[in-house]
């Protein structure tokens, strides 16, 4: 070896790039280079802390995170691809990549993923490719991937995806590659594919399809439109259902075959009366291709304001502002403890891309027994109900059977007609005092104006005379209000009064 060659070859291993020291901030058992940090399969639960903030690239798959904590990630601004794929997520908060706004590529496959939130991409206006794949996916709601405008890539293959909502992939305007294989679709319509203007690969093989009329333009468009979009193996979208069309390619199935049966709803009785109190179930029936979706709401009345929420299948109140209830096949309308908000007209609506089919119910309350029953109008001490009786057209009393309404009219009736009497006999009496001359100074309060000190309860009961008029008088000198004004004391002359006022301005100590 040539002289000098060790000190040569040392300075070219120093000069390689190589782990960060630990002062650069690397976090412990990680690896850290330039721009990037490994800590992939360490056994993580979350994300480590003191990763640089200038990393661009971080690998944390094969660990155990189950959750992004927030704020975690918001001093890494400077990301440009995340690694997160086979570790524990089951969810994502809206929120979470927030800070993230140079992320080209998330990798989230392999997780435990159950449900995305609107929002939960809020933030990644940059991203270009996202993976999705393998986890527990059941649904996509609307406007889930919205913040995406600039995503190329969206794999969703290997999860359990069974329904797509119309809106769920708008604002996915620039996507060029969607991948739904192998997932649980059984169908999907025109207009959730409508945002996508630059798709250029769509793979929707291994799903079972139902072969229906709803399923009748995806056969066109691809025949006409889609070839471009579809290689050989994504072409062969295969038919589950009907069982007269399983196995077959929706390529090769006519347009003809592919039909829907319209719905038929069956409720037995239509029409219920319940006691307070009770508990409720009534079942709705309904048929048709595919399975209808069944779905109970309670029918706005007139003044009502706007429309109750739909009961629960299943159990369940109505209340307002919820959302209506569903489910396919039969759905159960549960009502417990009924009262009278839950009397009322209320709807079974059963539909499938063949159409929509409704028919109404109608529940009574039966107050009778309840009216027998009631206890004695309450005592004046005793405290009051507050309680709002049904108003007569109301919804609520026009639920009620015809003897419930008839016994309530009643009611109402003796009610008005008793204090027309009462308010009479106290009219006509008031009369025949104004009338009728009194004896002299009957209601006349005698107040005489000499004493010599305070009187006792005794001394005054001794001071009636025969007509049972009280004798005392009035020491001006000791007013007990001293703000009253003096006319009122000018005004109290000794003698007989005419009478005192029911609040006098002026009071003064009374003196035998």
């Amino acid at each position: 070896m040539a002289p000098g060659a060790p000190a040569l070859l040392l300075l070219s291993l120093l000069s390689l790039p190589g782990p960060l020291p630990r002062a650069a901030g690397c976090p412990a058992a990680c690896r850290c280079y330039s721009a990037t940090v490994e800590c992939g399969a360490l056994r993580l639960r979350l994300v480590p802390s003191g990763i640089p903030p200038g990393t661009q690239t971080l690998f944390l798959q094969d660990n155990s995170i189950a959750r992004l904590e927030p704020g975690t990630l918001a001093p890494l601004a400077s990301l440009r691809r995340l690694y997160l794929h086979n570790n524990s997520l089951r969810a994502l908060e809206p929120g979470a990549f927030r800070a993230q706004s140079r992320l080209l590529e998330l990798a989230l496959t392999g997780n435990q993923l159950r449900g995305l939130r609107v929002g939960a991409f809020a933030g990644l206006a940059q991203l270009r490719v996202l993976y999705l794949a393998g986890n527990q996916l059941v649904q996509l709601l609307d406007f889930t991937f919205l913040h995406l405008q600039r995503l190329q890539e969206l794999h969703l293959q290997e999860n359990s995806i069974e329904l797509l909502e119309d809106q769920a992939l708008a604002g996915l305007s620039s996507l060029a590659l969607l991948d739904l294989s192998r997932n649980q679709l059984g169908t999907i319509s025109q207009e959730a594919l409508q945002p996508l203007a630059s798709l250029q690969v769509l793979r929707l093989t291994e799903n079972p399809w139902r072969c229906d009329c709803a399923l009748h333009w995806l056969g066109t468009w691809i025949k006409e439109e889609g070839q471009r979009l579809l290689s050989s193996r994504d072409k062969k979208i295969t038919c589950a259902e009907p069982p007269r069309l399983a196995l077959q390619s929706l390529l090769e199935v006519s347009g003809s075959s592919l039909i829907c049966i319209p719905p038929s709803v069956h409720v037995e009785p239509l029409e219920v009366t319940a006691n307070l109190g009770e508990d409720l179930r009534i079942a709705c029936q309904a048929s048709g291709y595919p399975q209808p979706l069944v779905t109970w709401r309670k029918v706005a009345q007139p003044r009502e304001g706007p429309p109750q929420a739909q009961a629960q299948p299943g159990g369940g109140v109505p209340g307002p502002g919820g959302p209506g209830a569903s489910d396919t096949g039969s759905g159960m309308l549960f009502l417990t403890n009924i009262t009278l908000a839950h009397a009322g007209k209320y709807e079974c609506e059963a539909s499938n891309a063949g159409g929509a089919a409704r028919l109404p119910f109608q529940l009574l309350v039966n107050l009778s027994q309840q009216l027998l029953l009631a206890p004695a109008p309450p005592r004046a001490a005793d405290p009051v109900s507050h309680e709002p009786l049904p108003e007569v057209g109301g919804m609520a009393f026009r639920a009620l059977g015809l003897a419930s309404q008839t016994a309530i009219a009643t009611a109402i009736a003796l009610l008005a007609l008793t204090a027309l009497l009462l308010a009479t006999m106290i009219c006509r009496r008031r009369r025949r005092r104004k009338k009728a001359p009194g004896p002299p100074g009957e209601g006349a309060l005698f107040v005489n104006d000499y004493s010599d000190g305070p009187c006792t309860f005794a001394q005054l009961e001794e001071l009636r005379d025969e007509r049972g008029h009280e004798m005392f008088v009035i020491d001006r000198s000791k007013p007990l209000f001293a703000e009253g004004p003096a006319e009122a004391a000018e005004g109290a002359a000794p003698g007989v009064a005419q009478g005192l006022p029911l609040q006098p301005p002026a009071a003064y100590e009374i003196r035998c």
